[in-house]
């Protein structure tokens, strides 16, 4: 089990991913995601999504070069969004996304949503990327079980993750043991459920147990199920607290405990109707 803030999962390619890191969904463009990203680094993250929808790269790249880290030991993520998707487009999305990170390549670059039938040739200009050796890692976001098996049909490369919202009331068991068997890591976002499961009465119990809070235990469960977590924040304090969560474990009845909690409910868009941003 990973056991501190820079432990690692082997992506099916090799290349090695934190197990824990700093999401920047919604954090403001400018001094809020800088802060953010830099408060993050500062206490020991090693690992950033982002996102071009999320239209805080450049803050995001400005974060990391006021770090002091060395950009190798940095695990960067961005992905390309809905109105990007296609061959050409997405080489061009890539080299935008790029240039306002200020970096010469990412470690992991995302196919945002599925869509319909588009992500076949969005996944061909990742592999090219993937190839020409400018991105460390590629894969999807927002897949289902029957979009990994439409892409995985004419893909050369296997996607290496798979980023999807993941909570105890979504634990989707069906998608991670699709994954686990395919060699393709699963990842969770929105992993507190935008703070809705910060007040359960089953995960607080839990909490109280072992001296952690509702959002500690969580984020613990998700390593102990092997799925990377990156939850999100803007306030330092929260940003460290999130991630104290090596110095425990839940015992196997906990574990299914939370997990008897799932309702398979979604606070974010089901991949399947998603059609923000795709041209038809």
């Amino acid at each position: 089990m990973p056991n501190s803030l820079t432990a690692t999962t082997t992506l099916h390619n090799g290349v090695k991913m934190p197990w824990f890191g700093l999401g920047v969904f919604k954090v403001k463009e400018g001094s809020e995601v800088i802060e953010s990203v830099k408060a993050a680094i500062k206490n020991g993250y090693r690992s950033i999504d982002t996102a071009a929808v999320y239209q805080n790269e450049e803050g995001v790249g400005q974060a990391i070069r006021e770090s002091g880290i060395n950009r190798e030991e940095l695990f960067v993520t961005s992905k390309v969004w809905n109105s990007d998707q296609g061959y050409e487009s997405t080489l061009q999305a890539y080299e935008t996304s790029l240039k306002k990170l200020g970096l010469e390549y990412l470690d992991l670059y995302l196919i945002h949503w599925p869509g319909k039938t588009k992500f076949k040739e969005t996944w061909k200009a990742l592999e090219k990327l993937y190839k020409d050796g400018r991105v460390r890692a590629i894969g999807v976001s927002n897949f289902k079980v029957h979009h990994l098996e439409e892409l995985l049909k004419d893909a050369e490369i296997k996607p290496m993750v798979n980023q999807v919202e993941y909570h105890p009331h979504l634990t989707q068991k069906d998608l991670l043991t699709y994954c686990q068997n395919q060699g393709i890591q699963l990842e969770a976002w929105s992993p507190l459920k935008q703070g809705q499961l910060i007040s359960d009465p089953t995960i607080n119990e839990i909490a109280e147990k072992y001296g952690k809070t509702a959002a500690q235990v969580i984020l613990r469960w998700d390593l102990q199920t092997e799925v990377v977590t990156i939850p999100k924040s803007i306030k330092e304090h929260r940003i460290i607290e999130n991630a104290n969560i090596f110095d425990f474990e839940l015992s196997q009845e906990d574990m299914k405990k939370i997990d008897a909690l799932n309702k398979d409910e979604r606070v974010g868009s089901d991949p399947d109707t998603m059609s923000a941003g795709f041209e038809d």
